[in-house]
């Protein structure tokens, strides 16, 4: 049996495509499908059967090809206690998805050691695929072209582009008047959702990303490729756990000022 440390960062980023085009397979084929089914979670968040037709996909090719590792998936739980573990979201954007709005994705990330390493976002709908390694954040755009990936020089807010998400959920969580009090400070804001915000910021479109009430399969992908763009990472009340349900994201320059306009 191949042991998992003989696995090199450029191999689990080869293999995290390949799982890419697995999920896209399947996602795709059902997306706006007539017959896709739709039921609610209890924590009251959609499924389709999408959803879980891709995640149990991947999850047989991990079987086959990375039996030590241990996995972290949205709709069938963890199995494993292994250091090295995938962290899969097989379709960020399920209320887009099941409305028929492109914007949606299947995130990817293996963790080692409780750090994500390597990652893969993945839209089919919007023709679009994000990835990194260390060393590595690229991206191929609608044509096929490939492209590295990275942030921008922006470093006043007055400057600076935010994306965050639901209102009620800022609210909920006590946050809401700060947001606001942001709001005025910066150029423009826009609720761009879900994975598409992060890739925006890594591309150096967008300036700052701010959400509450995510899950780790929602953050876990998206942070190899923000930080290999030379973006920065945090919760909004500090360190990045993977407990964490906030997350801070920006170009890097402004991140020390988003913390404390938002502390």
């Amino acid at each position: 049996m191949t042991n998992a440390a003989d696995f090199t960062h450029a191999a689990d980023l080869e293999f995290v495509l390949q799982l890419a085009d697995v999920a896209d397979q399947i996602s795709l084929e059902r997306f706006t499908a007539q017959d896709l089914k739709v039921e609610t979670k209890p924590d009251r968040s959609p499924v389709t059967d999408a959803d879980r037709a891709v995640e149990l996909a991947i999850k047989e090719v991990l079987a086959a090809k990375r039996p030590e590792d241990g996995i972290v998936g949205e709709e069938f739980g963890n199995s494993g206690q292994a250091t090295r573990k995938w962290i899969i979201d097989p379709i960020d954007g399920t209320a887009n998805y099941m409305r028929g709005v492109p914007v949606w994705a299947t995130l990817i990330a293996l963790s080692v050691d409780g750090k994500a390493v390597v990652s893969v976002v993945s839209s089919p709908a919007l023709g679009r695929r994000w990835w990194a390694a260390p060393g590595i954040a690229k991206t191929s755009d609608i044509d096929g072209s490939i492209r590295d990936l990275k942030v921008s020089a922006i470093a006043d807010l007055e400057n600076a582009s935010l994306s965050y998400n639901n209102l009620q959920l800022w609210d909920s969580y006590g946050y809401l008047d700060r947001l606001i009090n942001l709001s005025r400070k910066v150029w423009r804001t826009r609720a761009y959702g879900d994975f598409y915000s992060y890739m925006l910021l890594a591309e150096g479109s967008l300036d700052i990303v701010a959400e509450h009430d995510l899950k780790l399969y929602d953050i876990a992908a998206l942070v190899p490729i923000v930080e290999q763009a030379g973006g920065t990472f945090s919760a909004i009340d500090g360190e990045l756990t993977e407990e964490a349900t906030s997350v801070l994201a920006t170009n890097g320059k402004l991140h020390e000022t988003l913390l404390r306009e938002l502390s």
